[in-house]
């Protein structure tokens, strides 16, 4: 089956100057270098990396927003790397976003109405009338009542922004979402239901997400399929339960040992070999394998040649690039999180009512 969106080899780099008296670039920053992946029709793929790996830079590149360096980018089986004009503005509508800032995404000068229908109008999709309709149709899928369509952003809470930016990019009924850490600015309550709500919404809609996120709970609740990036590289991509209880990356295991463990006769058994060294910046990436500097297992094949993806034996679509996967010692994943108490329970229940009424009212 043909996916949905498919990236191969893509890569975007940056030319830095020399400085105020020099034209010759002093080095390249390459934020994206070389990545391959598949998003299926209905599945969701995170994406997870520290900051400054390239997941943003990634995020754009798939929306076209900016151009590959080099690689190819096919959408619906359709070569998409170089489309420009008129046909890349008809696929629009099909690729929408959902930005990290409820904040700053939404325009303080517009009401909701206006913010849900700019993207009918931009597109030439239907007159007025039909545009107020699908307006007042999207606000009870996000959860939100028809009299919040003639208010401003600044008299909604994060939470509520984001489903009006949730909103705002089902408005041209696209088949692939690229979410940019969506729920990162907000509580952590609000985490969870706007992550139940995007779930929701694919079950409904049959929409593919790419899931871009620093928590990696949330990722695992959220994703089919897991992708771990560093230093504008994917390093290991599989089913997200495999990822998570077979971690085969020493990246990957670093990542799952920063979670913090709730058990306090827990917290202090080791998950993984601590890190070495800091990462090296995307202008300065070594030879050899890009994790090394930072790796407790490193020998000398992983300075000289970066090893690519390779299948995980006996683990169906899990890949890994680690010349020393097959060597790693088993792997200890941290406990799960005890469920809230039950005073916590009726804390956030209370908090819900509080703001229906508040709605409400």
């Amino acid at each position: 089956m043909t996916p949905l969106l498919e990236a191969i080899d893509l890569a975007r780099h940056y030319p830095v100057g020399g400085g105020l008296f020099s034209r010759k670039p002093a080095g390249l920053v390459r934020a994206v270098d070389g990545v391959s992946f598949t998003v299926a029709k209905g599945e969701t793929l995170g994406l997870v990396g520290e900051s400054g790996c390239g997941k943003s830079t990634l995020a754009r590149l798939t929306l076209r927003l900016i151009d590959p360096t080099a690689g190819t980018l096919r959408f619906e089986g359709q070569d998409i790397t170089r489309l420009e004009g008129e046909a890349m503005r008809r696929l629009r509508p099909r690729m929408q976003m959902v930005f990290q800032d409820p904040f700053a995404s939404l325009n303080p000068r517009m009401t909701v109405a206006e913010i849900l229908a700019e993207p009918l109008l931009v597109h030439g999709i239907g007159d007025a009338r039909q545009r107020r309709a699908r307006v007042e149709a999207l606000l009870p899928m996000v959860g939100l009542a028809s009299h919040h369509a003639d208010r401003k952003p600044h008299e909604f809470s994060g939470g509520q922004r984001q489903r009006i930016g949730i909103a705002r990019a089902l408005a041209v009924e696209p088949s692939l979402i690229v979410c940019d850490e969506p729920v990162s600015a907000l509580d952590v309550s609000i985490q969870a239901q706007v992550v139940n709500l995007l779930k929701d919404l694919q079950a409904r809609l049959g929409l593919s997400y790419l899931f871009i996120a620093h928590d990696l709970a949330v990722v695992r609740h959220v994703a089919d399929r897991v992708a771990v990036m560093v230093l504008g590289r994917i390093m290991e991509v599989a089913p997200a339960e495999d990822l998570y209880a077979r971690p085969s990356h020493p990246y990957t295991r670093m990542l799952l040992a920063a979670v913090p463990r709730p058990d306090p006769a827990q917290r202090h058994l080791p998950s993984a070999a601590p890190a070495t060294a800091d990462l090296p910046g995307p202008l300065s990436i070594p030879q050899g394998c890009r994790f090394h500097p930072r790796c407790p297992m490193a020998v000398e094949p992983c300075r000289r040649e970066e090893p690519g993806l390779q299948p995980l034996a006996g683990a169906p679509g899990h890949l890994t690039a680690c010349w020393r996967a097959a060597e790693l010692p088993a792997w200890m994943p941290p406990p799960q999180a005890p469920p809230a108490p039950a005073a916590a329970r009726r804390l956030a229940l209370y908090a819900e009512r509080r703001d229906q009424a508040r709605d409400s009212g």
